[in-house]
């Protein structure tokens, strides 16, 4: 019996040896589940990157990629991603933007070298006239009477140039080389190599801006090449571009041209990675 005044008591119940294997097997497995929950909420933190780090990457990728070849900036170390040192000529220069479209950049690689030779062809012969004096100057032979009717010399000129450009073009298009006629590429003296190649361009260039500039010179000063050269040489300080009608506009472009690569490159420098390349013109 039990003494008056104590309140009556029950035994502590007794839980199988099962049971209690089982209340702490839930309770590790609720401490792993709450520790895994935040690792993975840890990582998730971590794998979230910003999208600028993804650009960053990809700029540093291009990076990699353009140091291994010369850029049109000396030292640069970026180029557009889509000018990957594959044509002929490629020094990453694109400032516009204008071959983003793969499409497009092959219809301009063409293009250029169509330009590029007839420059060329051009240069040659006003420079070789010049200097031989045949034919007067190079401003004045389209004026002069060659004893050919003007509408037979169309009548000819017209049909045979549509049907070799017709040919070009579709051999262009089947093959991606340039030729003429069926011969795709055009390569009569087996001189067709890589490195033939980057010559071309570079020598096509040059002589479209000394085309340009043979042009100018006659609006400006109404002179040939070796007429202009020749003046230039007698007086330097007094017949130059910058003494001439256009030489405050010479000497904005000139500034402008110093300006731009540096532009560029403070651009390159100061930019938070949050594009692959910079458009000015979104094209």
């Amino acid at each position: 019996p039990r003494p008056v005044g104590f309140p009556h008591t029950h035994p502590a119940p007794h839980l199988p040896t099962t049971d209690m294997a089982a209340l702490t097997t839930c309770s590790v497995t609720a401490v792993s589940a709450v520790r895994g929950s935040r690792a993975a909420f840890g990582n998730r933190a971590a794998l979230a990157a910003p999208a600028r780090a993804t650009a960053s990457k990809s700029r540093a990728s291009l990076a990699v990629q353009a140091a291994t070849r010369d850029l049109w900036i000396k030292d640069s170390t970026v180029a557009p991603s889509h000018l990957d040192g594959t044509l002929p000529g490629d020094f990453g220069f694109d400032p516009l933007g204008l071959g983003v479209d793969p499409a497009r950049l092959k219809y301009y690689q063409e293009a250029e070298l169509m330009n590029a030779r007839w420059a060329m062809m051009a240069v040659a012969g006003i420079s070789a006239t010049d200097v031989l004096g045949i034919g007067g100057p190079w401003y004045e032979a389209g004026a002069g009477d060659y004893d050919f009717p003007l509408p037979a010399l169309l009548a000819i000129q017209f049909p045979v140039m549509g049907i070799l450009e017709l040919k070009r073009i579709r051999g262009w298009l089947a093959t991606g080389k340039s030729g003429i006629n069926e011969s795709f590429p055009f390569d009569p003296i087996g001189m067709n190599s890589p490195s033939m190649a980057v010559k071309e361009v570079k020598n096509g260039r040059l002589a479209m801006m000394s085309f340009l500039g043979m042009v100018s010179q006659y609006a400006v000063t109404g002179t040939s090449p070796i007429e202009g050269l020749k003046a230039h040489m007698a007086n330097p300080t007094g017949v130059n571009i910058f003494t001439s009608a256009v030489g405050n506009e010479v000497l904005a472009a000139v500034i402008f041209a110093s300006v731009a690569p540096c532009y560029f490159i403070l651009q390159k420098e100061i930019s938070d990675g949050s594009e692959d390349e910079f458009r000015p013109i979104p094209w």
